[in-house]
This record gives structure tokens, sequence and C-alpha cells, in this order.
């Protein structure tokens, strides 16, 4: 079953795609938490931290976050956060990074 990120990245839902290459694909959270809330996934579904392969298209993460961090002016800082698990807040999943700025951030994040 596909998930909702899936769907997003397949159009078949909508979603405010900011960035994509063949390896990720990012978008604007629906419920952000900061003036800057991005949401960067796998192309490939992979449930989460703990179920990575030794190579695919999460090695890539960082690098994208990099680039979008650069393409919003977050030239203050910004946060990454990765979720694994329903204890550590994961609901959807699909891996996926949440990239925040555009404010103070403080710690810890709650």
């Amino acid at each position: 079953m596909s998930t909702i990120f899936t769907k997003i990245i397949n159009r078949e839902i909508p979603g405010e795609i900011v960035y994509e290459d063949d390896h990720v694909v990012a978008f604007k959270d629906i419920v952000p938490f900061a003036p800057v809330h991005i949401i960067i996934v796998t192309r490939a579904e992979i449930s989460g931290v703990a179920s990575l392969p030794d190579t695919g298209d999460h090695t890539y993460m960082l690098n994208a976050a990099k680039t979008i961090a650069e393409q919003q002016g977050l030239t203050n800082g910004y946060r990454l956060v990765v979720n694994q698990g329903e204890d550590g807040g994961q609901t959807v999943n699909h891996l996926h990074m949440h990239l925040l700025g555009g404010r103070l951030l403080n710690w810890p994040p709650g």
C-alpha cells in the first residue's frame, strides 16, 4: 500500500513541491511548525531509519536538505529532524526528514 508521501511523489494527490531529483522529493508541510517547514522524502518507499538498506535514495537526503535550505534563504540556520517509530513521533511510515527554519528554534524540542 502506498503512503501519502508516495501519492504526492506520483502526483496522485496535491503537494507544494519545492525540490525534486532522481532520489528525493521535497514539499511544504501542510501543518508547518516554522515559517519554513519542508518534508524531504525518498522516492523509494523505505519505512524508516530502522529499515535503511546499505545504499539507496536515503544517501541523498542531506545533500538535498542543504540545497533546499540555500534556496529558502535559511542563512541563520535550520534544523533537520528524522523521527523513527511511534515513540519517536513518526506518523507516516515512509522515510522522511523535516527541514525547519525561518525562526529561532528552541531546545529541547519537546
